[in-house]
Order: structure tokens, then sequence, then C-alpha cells
């Protein structure tokens, strides 16, 4: 299940929907998963293709509007694609590690995605879109229709990615738990990069969704300090800081 590919092309898709967003082309949510899907079919061959027609576009249309939009769409974070996240995570994280490791010996350097070799980049990446999918959520806007939308692109993956497929089924209609989703971190640099996937998809004005920054933050077990890091190295990648 290539899902670091997936998520490489729904950055690309997300900076694609920022220009239509940009240009006065987008609309709603559901406008814009509307007229994605009704684009070119998302048949082809391979995962690529998929991911370069429609089921690509929804599934972008759902991770991707208003502020994330403009988060995802950003130079900062599409400029090195995925592995932007692996760099964010390592730069907060040794940040954090030199605020607490001060007068001890030196902390091992943090093993983010962008440091990894390609079957734990995988579990990294499994690991990330889980935590994006869920932060879509956050605040309730995939009512049953999008849904049922979604879920009928997902079914046009070719024959050879149907363990990828049931996966993303899965994912899209679990019900939002925090706890489940943390319990995919199994070490503390996928927890940081779950976080910050999750900071760069929600409005954190909103009142459900930093409520659910907060309890999947809890959930994580991140360190406070760590936390604060994250937030504060994403804000300064997207130039708020």
């Amino acid at each position: 299940m290539n899902t670091q590919a997936l998520l490489d092309q729904l950055f690309k898709s997300g900076q694609d929907l920022l220009k239509q967003k940009s240009s006065g082309q987008g609309g709603s949510l559901t406008d814009s998963l509307g007229g994605l899907l009704k684009g070119a079919g998302g048949s082809g061959a391979s995962l690529g293709g998929f991911l370069s027609g429609a089921g690509g576009g929804a599934l972008a249309a759902l991770l991707v509007s208003n502020k994330s939009a403009r988060k995802l769409g950003s130079k900062a974070i599409t400029y090195g694609g995925l592995a932007a996240l692996g760099v964010i995570a390592y730069k907060a994280y040794s940040n954090w590690q030199s605020n607490q490791a001060s007068g001890t010996a030196p902390a091992a350097e943090p093993q983010t995605l962008d440091r990894l070799p390609a079957p734990q980049v995988e579990l990294h990446s499994q690991a990330i879109l889980r935590a994006m999918v869920a932060a879509a959520k956050a605040d309730g806007h995939v009512d049953e229709r999008e849904r049922q939308l979604l879920g009928e692109q997902l079914n046009k993956l070719p024959a050879d990615q149907a363990e990828l497929q049931q996966w993303l089924h899965n994912e899209i209609n679990q019900p939002l738990d925090p706890a489940a989703v943390a319990r995919a971190a199994s070490t503390p640099e996928m927890a940081a990069e779950m976080y910050i996937a999750s900071v760069l998809m929600v409005d954190e004005e909103h009142f459900l969704e930093r409520a659910y920054l907060d309890e999947l933050s809890r959930q994580l077990k991140l360190d406070p300090g760590l936390k604060v890091e994250l937030e504060t190295q994403v804000r300064r990648e997207l130039g708020l800081a």
C-alpha cells in the first residue's frame, strides 16, 4: 500500500484546489467536490491515474477547505511534498530536545520521515494520512452525501489497489475518535508528525477543531512544551510568526 505516493499527490491536488479558489473558480467544499467528481474518471490502470483524476480530486476536496487550503497550498509546505512535514517535525522536535537537554548529554537525533528508509516512511505516511482524514472531519463538514461520493470514487481504484481502497473506506467512515487516531503513533516522532498534519488541516479558531487538537495532543501524550513548539514551527514555516 503506497500511502506516501497518495499523500504526495494529495498535496499537489491541494495546491491545485487552492489555485482554483484563489482565481474565484472554487466555491464551498460541496461545490468543489461535486465539480471534481464530474471530471475525468479516475479509472486509470495505476494509482497515479486514479490520483490525477476525479478520485484524487475528491480526496483533496475532503482534506482541503477554507484555511487548510491556504496552509497546504503554501510554498513552505508544498515545496517538499510529504517530506516537508518531516522537516517541520525535525526542526520542532530538535528545538524542544535542546531546551529539555540543557546541561545533560546530547539527545538522539529525531528520526522523522524525511530521514528514514522507505519501509518506515510508509508506516509514518499511513499514520499521517489517518490523522489528516480525522482532522478533516473535526468540524463535522463531511456529510453522508459526500461520504457516498467519496466511496464511489474509491471504488474506481485499480484492482491491485484493493488494500488501499479498503483502508481509505474504513478511515473516512470511522467515527471521529482522537484516541483511535493516536494509537497509530508508534514513535514520538510519528506522534509529532501526526500532530503537525492535524494542525495544518484545521482552523484553530474554530471551537470544535481547537478542542479536537487539544484532545489529540493529550492522546498522543505530547509534552506541553513540544506541543507549543510544533505549533510555533508550523506558523514559522507558513510565515505567520
